[in-house]
């Protein structure tokens, strides 16, 4: 994995939770105007982390939780002979930092895949507010709780389904996160390489450009690029259910 590059901080930038664009996806989410302005305090600054950057390491102490603003990162793993294992992606709205809560240090890197920017929450200060603020520690379990959900889908997807079901329901993930962002859910850009995915999907290099091909040959979703175009959003989740292999009932 390439060095890390500097992370850089904003000055003399409030980070006002109130406006901002992510709020109803984030912590704040059902606080009233007061609370969130305690919540405000414990993000003295936003933090810019270039294309390519560490926001944190394997083994970095707990410090922060860190809530995404703008851009896109993606969690793996690393071994020792250097082989890297891609355990998600999160987009704007969503948190990272949730794997060191456990044993107070960092289980996985979280390398920003383009230019971004997250509000760091220092997680000792949030947990004694959480307690003062019922609500807050409710979307504090509901966060964790999502994070669950998405890894025993991700067990189910690895176990049940084959490369082309995996790749449709990577695609159909991310166009539901797109258009609850207010974004297109049938056309937008993937921040992350195809090796990338593959490495999330359990799959092979060849074998995720195969994927792609048998999706475009059966019209459900042309991929060029990194641009993807849903071309059929009825018969993608049907496939995704496996009524191409085992028929209507």
């Amino acid at each position: 994995m390439k060095s890390t590059p500097i992370l850089l901080q904003t000055q003399n930038l409030r980070t006002a939770c109130a406006n901002c664009s992510v709020l109803e996806l984030c912590l704040p989410i059902g606080l009233n105007d007061s609370e969130v302005s305690r919540l405000d305090t414990l993000i003295p600054q936003r933090v810019k982390v270039k294309k390519g950057a560490s926001l944190y390491r394997t083994a970095d102490p707990l410090r922060s939780l860190y809530a995404v603003r703008t851009g896109f990162f993606k969690t793996c793993i690393v071994s020792l002979d250097g082989r890297e294992q891609v355990t998600g992606f999160q987009m704007a709205g969503e948190m990272l930092g949730l794997d060191a809560i456990s044993a107070e240090q960092h289980a996985c890197h979280a390398v920003a895949l383009e230019d971004s920017e997250v509000c760091p929450i220092h997680f000792h200060q949030l947990e004694r507010l959480a307690s003062q603020i019922p609500s807050l520690q409710h979307n504090l379990n509901k966060i964790m709780s999502r994070e669950i959900v998405r890894d025993h889908s991700m067990l189910l997807q690895m176990g049940n389904m084959n490369a082309d079901e995996r790749l449709a329901a990577f695609v159909l993930n991310l166009s539901a996160r797109m258009s609850t962002r207010g974004y297109s859910s049938r056309s937008f850009v993937l921040r992350m390489r195809r090796e990338e995915i593959g490495s999330y999907l359990g799959l092979r290099l060849e074998t995720v450009c195969r994927s792609i091909a048998q999706l475009r040959k059966l019209g459900l979703v042309h991929i060029s690029a990194r641009n993807v175009d849903i071309l059929d959003m009825p018969q993608l989740k049907m496939f995704i259910a496996g009524c191409h292999r085992h028929g209507p009932e």
